[in-house]
């Protein structure tokens, strides 16, 4: 998986540090919600997270690197529930997760503040979880990672090309789902897991 450089210009040392840079990007998540990335201003997240701008700009450069790393946490956040998921088991093979991991990511879009707008990072820039690797293949090597440790599977270039087709694949769909229905078009996100459970299946096992 491609290493992932923090936004931050520097690592909050203290406890209190730490909580004023969650509180920014709390404030950034509900900007996000209300006002779209255009909207999205380092003032408008001092204010909103009651801290000076300066402690904005202690920690971030701009408003970029502050949506950077808030699609990290949510990057972050997505790849723990995925692990508790498969850590509770039930899959007959590892291609059966796909059902799992859409609702996840589907529960997140509903539930979690700023992903609606934001999710990977799209909305700011294609290469905002990494500057070598566009996100959708930085979520691919998440995913490729959590399956290779949770299955014996191996680790091979054609498990991460089936990877990286069905996120960009997945991708595409969901966000025609969500663009028929706030909540995601309940037909829509059917066809999304049959089809990317159809293609991983078909294509894992011709090989």
């Amino acid at each position: 998986m491609t290493e992932i450089r923090t936004p931050l210009r520097r690592r909050p040392a203290q406890r209190r540090s730490a909580e004023r840079v969650q509180r920014m990007l709390d404030a950034c998540a509900e900007i996000l919600d209300e006002n779209g990335y255009d909207g999205l201003t380092t003032t408008r997240i001092a204010q909103r997270a009651e801290v000076a701008i300066g402690s904005v700009y202690q920690f971030f450069p701009d408003k970029r690197a502050v949506a950077q790393a808030l699609a990290l946490r949510n990057l972050e956040e997505f790849g723990r529930r995925i692990a508790r998921r498969l850590a509770e088991g039930g899959f007959t093979d590892w291609t059966d997760t796909v059902g799992a991991i859409i609702d996840i990511f589907v529960d997140m879009h509903r539930t979690v503040p700023g992903f609606r707008e934001l999710r990977f990072g799209d909305v700011a820039d294609t290469n905002l979880l990494d500057a070598a690797s566009d996100n959708n293949s930085v979520v691919a090597g998440l995913l490729r990672q959590l399956i290779v440790e949770n299955f014996a599977v191996a680790d091979t270039p054609e498990l991460a090309r089936a990877l990286a087709i069905s996120v960009e694949a997945g991708d595409a769909v969901l966000k025609l789902a969500f663009r028929r229905d706030p909540n995601g078009d309940p037909e829509i996100l059917a066809e999304a897991e049959r089809l990317l459970h159809g293609y991983l299946a078909a294509h894992i096992h011709d090989d």
